[in-house]
């Protein structure tokens, strides 16, 4: 990564790279064939993680977590993202929606995640409400001081089977100038009580050994210690999250990128054809040119993002362009390798037919390319008034 960066910074980008090659790059291919990651190697990537000060480094000291700024968790992403899902899962961050915790929760809920004893999920997509998140159907009652949830839960996304999940339902209509919105509310549950169902749900040709699952609540009756945040404030929390997500994505996305990068370059630089490597021809040597050209404009993107949130002057249409150009440049440059690579591309005996596979999904989950390009024209236009 040509950026600049303090000494503290690199060090922290070549501490996580190095883990990542030595402990995480060494089982892509049996997790990709397994189709998860086999119980004891997750412990024990966790293990080193944690003895590292990786885990929960998004978190604030206070809690026991890391408490780096968001330049330097965007480093950590970028490095992170030169491997699955799910194997840096195990390494990496519980969510900061967790700080929403009070009372007992915090003993209950966010404790257990920074010392990696319990693994949480963020349940808001619904088979009918995927980027229309107020078509939500999923809806919790009120029954003295008691919440009954029912309503389901798709493509709720871990590197294993969550403990509980932060689940994001409906209580209730809130008058607008634009007329009824619906109240969202969120809500903590743990896996195996009543009403609530966890199974897992189809398998992804996107990053193949990360789980999705299906969350069922059929009368699910909680306590009001069971509320996360205030009532009526879910959607705020969840934003929060959401849009730091989106420069999460981006970030991974270069490191991917990166990765590809430079299998593309040793390829093109070893492998003949009519006499010479092949990089010495155009069509190959131009591509290897815009792929490297868009990586550092993704970047800049990236860190621009990072820095602004640490500055407390992130927009949500700075994390919008951040994921949509970086999703975007991965998708090409995945392409341009498999290209390159010819027939080899598309072979399981090398990694780039798998990272080729892996880039599709980052164009789609954390909101499509078309949510963000809708997100940055309002942007532009609503200030005119258009």
């Amino acid at each position: 990564m040509d950026i600049d960066l303090t000494e503290e910074q690199r060090m922290l980008a070549e501490s996580v790279r190095a883990f990542v090659e030595k402990e995480l790059m060494p089982h892509e291919k049996e997790v990709e064939h397994l189709g998860e990651v086999p119980v004891a190697l997750g412990e024990k990537i966790t293990h080193k993680a944690l003895a590292l000060g990786f885990y929960a480094a998004n978190l604030p000291e206070s809690v026991g977590g890391g408490g780096l700024d968001y330049t330097s968790l965007a480093i950590m992403e970028r490095e992170f993202g030169r491997v699955s899902h799910a194997l840096n899962g195990f390494a990496w961050r519980p969510t900061e929606l967790l700080m929403a915790c009070t009372g007992d929760q915090v003993e209950r809920y966010l404790m257990p995640c920074v010392r990696a004893e319990k693994v949480e999920c963020f349940a808001i997509t619904e088979p009918g409400a995927g980027s229309d998140i107020m078509s939500m159907t999923t809806h919790a009652k009120k029954d003295d001081n008691d919440w009954t949830i029912n309503g389901a839960k798709h493509f709720v996304s871990s590197h294993q089977l969550p403990d509980f999940a932060i689940v994001f339902a409906t209580t209730g209509n809130d008058q607008t100038p634009r007329g009824p919105r619906k109240r969202v509310t969120a809500f903590l549950v743990d896996r195996g009580h009543p009403g609530f169902d966890i199974t897992r749900g189809p398998r992804c040709v996107s990053q193949r050994a990360y789980q999705n699952f299906v969350l069922s609540f059929n009368d699910c009756r909680v306590g009001p210690g069971q509320v996360l945040g205030e009532e009526g404030e879910g959607l705020a929390l969840a934003d929060k999250w959401i849009k730091m997500g989106r420069v999460w994505v981006g970030a991974g996305c270069c490191g991917r990128a990166e990765r590809l990068l430079q299998l593309s370059l040793d390829w093109a630089a070893n492998r003949k054809q009519f006499g010479q490597p092949i990089g010495k021809f155009q069509g190959t040597s131009f591509k290897l040119a815009d792929m490297a050209t868009e990586l550092q404009a993704a970047d800049l993107l990236v860190m621009h993002a990072a820095r602004k949130a640490d500055a407390g002057q992130m927009t949500p249409m700075d994390a919008a362009m951040c994921k949509l150009f970086a999703s975007e440049m991965l998708a090409r440059l995945a392409d341009n390798a498999v290209q390159i690579y010819g027939g080899m591309g598309l072979m399981e005996d090398l990694p780039v037919e798998r990272l080729w596979r892996d880039s599709r999904l980052e164009r789609i989950w954390e909101g499509t390319s078309e949510i963000q390009r809708h997100i940055i024209s309002r942007s532009l236009l609503r200030p005119l008034g258009a």
